[in-house]
């Protein structure tokens, strides 16, 4: 028996602007979207289009308030070949949120609040 990641969920207030967000600040790629046909959500599944993991974003019309992300310890991490250039592009868009120099990593935080790792290509 074998298993393999096949996706990670977050729930978002605003599926139109994570999905903007997740092309401009890691050049992920709207690969399918499903909306329920009385309208109760919205799933947009976000890839890379290397690998087949997948972040799947959902939009709940019935819950407008906020999600309470709790200590936000959960995290997705990328891998990125040029690393400087995705500092820039991050520290213009402002969402830079953790830097850690010692270990040579830092997190964005995305319009809802999630934290997202940035590792530079070893």
């Amino acid at each position: 028996m074998t298993f393999r990641i096949a996706h990670t969920n977050f729930n978002v207030a605003n599926v139109d602007a994570a999905v903007t967000f997740y092309k401009k600040a890691l050049g992920l790629k709207e690969m399918r979207r499903s909306v329920a046909s009385d309208g109760r959500f919205t799933i947009v599944f976000m890839g890379d289009e290397k690998s087949e993991y997948l972040l799947e974003l959902t939009q709940l019309t019935d819950h407008p308030q906020k999600y309470d992300l709790g200590e936000n310890e959960l995290h997705v991490a990328f891998v990125v070949d040029d690393f400087n250039a995705a500092h820039k592009l991050h520290k213009e868009m402002g969402c830079i949120c953790y830097e850690n120099e010692g270990t040579g990593i830092y997190f964005i935080e995305d319009p809802d609040g999630y934290w997202l790792e940035i590792v530079p290509q070893r």
